[in-house]
């Protein structure tokens, strides 16, 4: 089968114009949804082929917008709301949690509302405490949403078409720093069901598990802890909720040992759930207490030197495992990049917004 490479923007992208070149029902909703821009390139030129009919430039009223699709799905449309910042999405929380995600229940399956939301987790360039969180673990709690976790290329493209097939709302949670990372996408349709779960490097002496950009630091940790003979194994967890461990349950069952790295905070977060879930199973012998790594119970800050401490690396993702592994602190890896390098992920992202 033949394949392209394109980066994670031009993936979803693609998704967009090859779901709604198949049905009509598919509407665009989101602010600069129609700019030149195209919010990160994910969705530009659509309104040049769609029209403006189909993709709407919406207001600034994230409450209102949200009430629109969710008045589309019921009505038999499918609609793709997009918030270019997943902050904004807050004051739509009563529509998503009250209304979007109860609609199948409360109407005994009589009513649904099936459309997809996509929330972009921004960060760097002192975004700060109001534009760069990563909430993807309250919107987990909640019974009737299902959240997927944005990845590569390919991954990135099913998740569109997959949402666009189930009769459920569905809650795509993209890293912006992703949008750049290329990979290989097939030329076919992307079809069947959504993967909870994908190993992306095999290894026998622990399982390192990553959300969103995060599998990137985990991937990059199992290659330096390669230097150090430490082999890893690295699961991308794509689907948070509902939740299916059994790939990592798998994974670990194979190295018995278990670190999470997640993109949002390590209290009450993603992480805890994850190493819960994994434990409890009588499936699972660890060889030392599981890890989470994430971000410390506090505001984000604004300054690079104080987000540089702020968000973990893949040297710590690889000292952590050093660490639990008993090697001396004396051996461990060394940041050698600075602040402002830490606070630019990558040199094609122009940013800051």
């Amino acid at each position: 089968m033949s394949s392209q490479q394109v980066t994670v923007a031009e993936a979803i992208l693609r998704a967009h114009r090859e779901v709604m070149a198949a049905s009509s029902e598919v509407v665009l909703l989101g602010l600069n949804a129609a700019s030149p821009l195209g919010i990160f390139g994910t969705v530009k030129g659509l309104v040049d082929e769609f029209g403006t009919d189909r993709v709407v430039e919406t207001p600034a009223s994230e409450a209102g917008l949200t009430g629109i699709a969710l008045g589309m799905a019921t009505a038999g449309m499918h609609p793709i709301l997009v918030h270019q910042r997943f902050d904004f999405a807050l004051l739509a929380v009563d529509q998503l949690v009250n209304q979007v995600a109860k609609w199948h229940y409360m109407y005994g399956g009589a009513l649904s509302a099936p459309m997809l939301t996509r929330l972009i987790v921004g960060r760097g360039w002192g975004q700060g405490p109001q534009h760069s969180q990563a909430l993807h673990a309250w919107f987990a709690h909640i019974p009737g949403l299902t959240v997927l976790m944005s990845s590569f290329p390919e991954q990135s493209r099913h998740a569109i078409h997959w949402s666009m097939s189930v009769d459920r709302p569905v809650i795509l949670i993209e890293h912006r720093w992703m949008h750049m990372v290329k990979g290989s996408i097939p030329e076919a349709l992307p079809c069947g069901d959504f993967p909870s779960a994908i190993r992306r490097r095999d290894g026998n002496d622990v399982t390192l598990v990553g959300t969103s950009f995060m599998v990137l630091e985990c991937l990059a940790a199992a290659e330096m802890l390669t230097t150090r003979g430490i082999n890893a194994d690295v699961v991308d967890l794509l689907k948070l909720s509902p939740l299916d461990t059994s790939e990592i349950v798998a994974s670990v069952q194979k190295t018995g040992r278990l670190v999470v790295c997640d993109i949002g905070t390590i209290s009450f977060g993603a992480g805890a759930e994850i190493v819960a879930s994994v434990v409890e199973t009588d499936e699972v012998r660890l060889r030392n207490p599981p890890r989470r790594i994430g971000l410390p119970f506090l505001p984000t800050p604004t300054a690079s030197h104080l987000s540089a401490q702020f968000y973990p690396t893949a040297i710590q993702v690889a000292n952590s495992v050093l660490e639990m592994l008993g090697e001396s602190p004396d051996t461990w890896f060394v940041e050698e990049r600075s602040p402002q390098q830490l606070d630019v992920p990558d040199h094609r992202f122009m940013g800051p917004y």
